[in-house]
């Protein structure tokens, strides 16, 4: 028994000698290191926030040459930047030392991407702006890192991206396809910052012309022709330069292939009625109108097509469909006055030609007492027609008084079923 007791304390003897305590000087040592990288943080952020960043700048790499994990969360990386980015813009630095500076900003961003993952594309696009601004990097290096960045974090600043569309744009040649990646990155922009003006600026300058701009996009789009962006990019590249007839194939596919797409449909039968294809665009026009059944401007739309063809009644239906939708609009109500001067002009200029006349001067009346944007128009036509209304002499002769109605008759005016009042 006393024997076993022996032999399991050496045995006990023997693990704490030979595994505890290394592992308790491991500890130590270890904990000593701790204890000395929040030391050296801490110097490093009180200078960093005194701006002091010459004292700085050591102390944080000293964390950073270490094991920077523990302090990624309170923006190493960012401030050690900042600081960086500091010297090499003061005024009191010479080339050499911002050459150095910049060196320094590359080892640093590759640590960063090491340790803190979750902002690679941040610091992918810092990198390659050094690369291409500092650094003086050959243009390929330098695309290939935005590149990368904007692959990583598509939602980086559109700054990076657009220094990206302008490296493309002036390293373009016919082998590298450099311009039709700038026109892809423009036309994302654009639809992203629709409003923003020097997108716009940047995709027409891709090309020496519009119709330049039209064969690019073209172009782009034949090389992927299931690809919806590349075909709405193309067909919008020809509405602005006014080539409705190429406009027809790219707007044709995308309603075939996304018909449920209002853009695409209002693009289409716009297109549509401009080439005087009249059917077509009354076509289109109904299917805005089942897709959405409370946009005035698609009654007014179809109803202006059909006021082209002369089928003056089905404009009118369309035209009160408008006006149920937006009871104070003005503009149906005008169209639908210029519906009744169109009729009085297509017949003899009689008794009754005159009292459709009549009806189109009431129903500018109407539209100007809404006072909305076509009210002066609309008072302008009145004035216009002053001459072509019943006369006293004609109302006397047919035994008409003020207040008696006129019933709107006859073979070119059976559609209209109104009535006018004697002034």
């Amino acid at each position: 028994m006393n024997k076993l007791l022996k032999i399991s304390s050496l045995a006990l003897y023997i693990v704490v000698t030979v595994v505890l305590m290394p592992l308790k000087s491991t500890l130590a040592q270890n904990s000593a290191e701790s204890q000395q990288q929040m030391v050296n943080f801490s110097l490093f952020w009180e200078y960093q926030k005194n701006k002091d960043y010459t004292s700085a700048i050591p102390y944080g790499w000293k964390v950073i040459n270490s094991d920077p994990t523990n302090f990624v969360r309170y923006k190493l990386f960012q401030k050690m930047e900042e600081a960086l980015w500091y010297i090499h813009d003061s005024t009191n630095v010479g080339d050499n030392e911002k050459k150095a500076v910049a060196d320094t900003l590359l080892y640093l961003y590759d640590k960063a991407i090491k340790y803190d993952s979750s902002n690679t594309g941040y610091y992918l696009a810092r990198k390659a702006f050094v690369m291409e601004v500092w650094e003086q990097f050959p243009p390929d290096k330098v695309i290939a890192t935005y590149e990368e960045a904007i692959h990583k974090d598509s939602t980086i600043s559109s700054f990076y991206k657009d220094r990206l569309g302008q490296l493309y744009a002036r390293n373009a040649t016919d082998e590298n396809g450099y311009k039709l990646k700038a026109l892809d990155l423009y036309s994302k922009l654009s639809e992203a910052e629709p409003n923003n003006e020097l997108w716009i600026q940047r995709i027409e300058g891709l090309a020496e012309n519009l119709e330049q701009l039209v064969d690019i996009t073209k172009k782009s789009w034949d090389l992927d022709k299931e690809n919806l962006e590349k075909a709405w990019k193309y067909a919008s590249v020809c509405l602005r330069a006014k080539d409705l007839n190429k406009a027809l194939e790219p707007l044709q596919f995308l309603v075939a292939k996304a018909p449920k797409v209002i853009n695409y449909w209002k693009q289409l039968s716009s297109t549509y009625d401009k080439l005087e294809m009249n059917d077509k665009a009354i076509q289109a026009y109904k299917t805005l109108i089942e897709l959405e059944s409370n946009n005035r401007d698609n009654y007014v739309n179809i109803a202006l097509v059909y006021k082209k063809i002369d089928q003056l009644a089905v404009a009118r239906t369309y035209l009160q469909k408008a006006i149920n939708v937006s009871p104070n609009w003005d503009y149906p109500i005008m169209i639908e006055a210029q519906l009744y001067e169109q009729a009085a002009r297509s017949c003899d200029f009689d008794f009754m030609a005159k009292n459709v006349y009549l009806l189109a001067v009431d129903t500018y009346k109407k539209a100007a007492s809404l006072n909305g944007s076509y009210a002066s128009q609309a008072l302008e036509r009145i004035k216009a027609l002053a001459n072509s209304v019943p006369t006293k002499e004609d109302y006397f002769f047919r035994q008409l008084k003020s207040g008696d109605t006129v019933k709107i008759e006859g073979p070119c005016y059976a559609w209209i079923q109104r009535t006018v009042m004697v002034p």
